[in-house]
């Protein structure tokens, strides 16, 4: 047994191999200028609504407020794992050091964790705003938001400090190749050199109460808010309600969607192409698409990045 663990502490691996997308030299710079198309837009398009809400005041409500938050996740979020992906399509090594990799799980789930906090807040602003507008004005002032918003952020990352340090202790001694473009806690698990089912159950069973508690937060809410916008008797204040909240469901959908799949169950047989694509959508496309959605069918935002693009285009002249 001495020996045994004089052997794996000798052959401790201080790097790993992110293997990334398999594939000829060609495609891998045809996906590196894809990312990179697709992460410029992403970054301009978060951008854009936290300056439009920033600038415009009739955007500094609740609503807009949790919805410059989200974009700013959004920016943090896919800038955990793009930077590097985009790097490993033109390296030959694809390596990441032992505590590059770490660091980038802590923070990849971490955001990932506030992003599933911030989304039932955002329900729930919605929830008062539709079933209680009397009251709305009093119960989520701007202070209170402000609040909920750090109160997610620092919940967040303070849930998986413990399993991450629990990870980092056990033994990798080769081979160090992860079949992924992100540092993540299955195939990290994998190629540990003992079997550690207590960790794996345990990091299943946190990410598992995570997202159940906060989907089911949110279709609470978002079951009152609909049987609610069915109450009301005005098409058009029923229309706007249904498509803020449709923006709203949109979103919420095609997150916890993909998490669900990923990490309800770690090792449930997914293939490794399987969890890049399901992590890719996640990660790399909601992030994309999340301000087409809030700001396509949102007449506010919209009317409010067309007066911030006429401020740019007078400044310009």
């Amino acid at each position: 047994m001495t020996s045994f663990s004089r052997r794996i502490n000798s052959n401790r691996v201080s790097e790993f191999i992110l293997l990334s997308f398999s594939c000829s030299r060609e495609v891998q710079i045809l996906l590196f200028l894809l990312f990179s198309v697709s992460y410029i837009l992403t970054l301009m398009g978060n951008g854009a609504i936290i300056c439009a809400v920033k600038m415009e005041h009739m955007l500094h409500t609740p609503m807009y407020l949790l919805l410059a938050n989200f974009s700013f996740l959004e920016i943090c979020y896919i800038n955990t794992t793009v930077p590097n992906m985009l790097k490993n399509f033109l390296s030959e090594s694809k390596t990441i050091s032992f505590t590059a990799c770490f660091l980038q799980f802590y923070f990849f789930f971490s955001l990932g964790t506030a992003e599933t906090f911030l989304l039932p807040l955002m329900a729930f602003d919605r929830y008062l705003a539709i079933c209680r507008p009397l009251h709305y004005p009093t119960i989520m002032s701007n202070h209170l938001c402000l609040n909920s918003v750090v109160l997610c952020w620092v919940t967040a990352f303070l849930c998986y400090p413990v399993p991450i340090y629990f990870i980092t202790q056990l033994p990798f001694c080769g081979p160090n190749t992860i079949d992924h473009f992100v540092c993540d806690p299955g195939p990290l698990l994998a190629l540990s050199c003992i079997p550690a089912p207590g960790i794996q159950l345990s990091c299943s069973l946190l990410s598992s109460l995570i997202i159940f508690i906060t989907f089911f937060f949110i279709l609470i809410s978002y079951t009152l808010v609909l049987r609610a916008v069915f109450r009301v008797p005005s098409g058009a204040g029923r229309r706007k309600a249904s498509s803020t909240c449709g923006s709203h469901l949109l979103v919420v959908s095609l997150f916890y969607g993909t998490i669900m799949v990923m990490y309800i169950s770690p090792n449930s047989g997914n293939s490794a192409g399987t969890q890049k694509i399901v992590t890719l959508i996640y990660s790399s496309v909601t992030p994309l698409v999340n301000p087409l959605i809030y700001s396509l069918r949102n007449k506010d935002m919209k009317a409010a990045l067309r007066k911030m693009k006429m401020h740019i285009k007078i400044r310009q002249n």
